[in-house]
């Protein structure tokens, strides 16, 4: 288990985000109703501190689900890492893509409802999204997809896709301009791994509407 770093003030004297025990603590200690929880890295926590406290409640964010893999060659994830993951109502349909924090689920990015796209693209702009944000922080964090064509197309640096261009997906395909050019014109650190769905069941950026 990891050790918590940071922590977060909901409700107390001064609700914010703390880099020690000791601090927290005097912002909570006698306030009735007071809502505060640890975690591991301050990008955690500066998620979770602009989102609904009452999900990081309700659960040990530090004690995610273990995995279990019987195929040695395969193993468990690296759960310091970002998962990412793309939902389509039809395809093409309503697209929405998300990235979260792989050892808790906590949500770090979600971009949608668009009107019309595919989950392919939906899966690369996801991972480029989390590649760009890694790189911003300074964070050598691996990023997992359950996507094998979205890798691809990642590290090709282009995307094949049979969508075509129009008024209705416009704003889809302008991200994705952005997301070929930052990827032409940027160098980053981080993995792109495949996520075994197989062997360690849904990724945890799934949006569950299988």
């Amino acid at each position: 288990m990891p050790k918590n770093k940071f922590y977060v003030v909901w409700s107390g004297r001064k609700p914010g985000i703390y880099a020690d025990w000791n601090h927290c603590k005097s912002q909570v200690d006698g306030v009735e109703g007071a809502k505060y929880k640890g975690f591991a890295t301050r990008e955690l926590a500066e998620a979770a501190y602009h989102d609904d406290f009452e999900k990081y409640l309700k659960k040990d964010l530090n004690a995610p689900k273990k995995i279990v893999c019987s195929n040695p060659l395969i193993g468990t994830p690296i759960l310091d890492s970002l998962s990412v993951d793309a939902a389509c109502k039809g395809n093409p349909g309503i697209l929405e893509y998300r990235g979260v924090d792989t050892r808790s689920g906590a949500e770090f990015f979600r971009q949608g409802p668009f009107p019309e796209g595919t989950v392919n693209i939906g899966e690369f702009l996801a991972i480029v999204h989390a590649l760009a944000l890694l790189t911003k922080i300074d964070s050598d964090w691996p990023v997992y997809s359950d996507s094998r064509t979205a890798i691809a197309w990642v590290k090709a640096k282009r995307i094949k896709t049979n969508l075509n261009r129009t008024a209705k997906n416009e704003q889809l395909f302008i991200l994705v301009d952005r997301a070929i050019d930052w990827i032409m014109t940027n160098p980053w650190k981080n993995p792109i791994l495949k996520w075994e769905t197989a062997y360690w069941g849904e990724i945890p950026a799934d949006f569950g509407r299988k």
